[in-house]
């Protein structure tokens, strides 16, 4: 309603019913989306138009580091404000994939911190630290690895066809097909959820 000007200052629903009413349509849409096999008929341009309506009142972190910071002035005592900091999480797109480190940043917030500069710093360790992690775990090549992550950020997406992949994938004989496809399949995964994760926030 708010896309037409006749509606623009009604307010039909409070602003925590709407955030419940979106996290539910957005919990609905991802059961669909892994539950939808290709014999069903696709209504994937319709459920596209609806969430590009959510979009339009899409929550940003500037706006959840402002309630950080209210929180903070509380001296962190007032929970009302972490209830309307998960809703409007849970209400977000953009932020669900990012709610764990958050959530994680929340609990070592105290009356002493300064929310948006240790928000950098928590933010730049943590991402140091799981791309560290990653690279290790899939035993990927460190600078081919780190230089291709640095650039998906750097153009807004990660380009996971092509033989970009396949240039950082640690050895995989080329006779055990199947093995190098599950195996640069699981790297694509891991890649992707980092990518989310951060992706907005750095």
């Amino acid at each position: 309603m708010t896309s037409f000007d006749e509606f623009e200052d009604d307010s039909l629903l409070a602003e925590r019913d709407l955030q419940d009413y979106q996290s539910i349509y957005i919990d609905l849409y991802q059961d669909f989306k892994g539950e939808q096999t290709g014999d069903k008929e696709n209504i994937n341009d319709d459920i596209i138009f609806e969430m590009e309506l959510i979009r339009q009142i899409e929550v940003n972190i500037d706006y959840i580091l402002m309630l950080v910071a209210k929180y903070k002035d509380s001296n962190c005592k007032d929970k009302d404000i972490l209830t309307t900091i998960d809703k409007a999480i849970n209400s977000s797109i953009e932020l669900r994939s990012k709610k764990d480190l958050i959530e994680r940043f929340i609990a070592q917030v105290n009356a002493s911190t300064e929310v948006d500069e240790e928000w950098k710093v928590f933010l730049s360790e943590n991402k140091e630290k799981d791309m560290d992690k990653l690279i290790k775990e899939e035993n990927l090549k460190e600078e081919e690895a780190r230089r291709f992550i640095e650039n998906s950020f750097r153009d807004g997406l990660m380009k996971t066809t092509g033989t970009d992949i396949d240039r950082i994938m640690p050895p995989v004989s080329r006779f055990a097909s199947n093995s190098r496809t599950i195996k640069k399949q699981t790297i694509i995964d891991k890649l992707l959820a980092f990518f989310e994760k951060y992706f907005g926030l750095v």
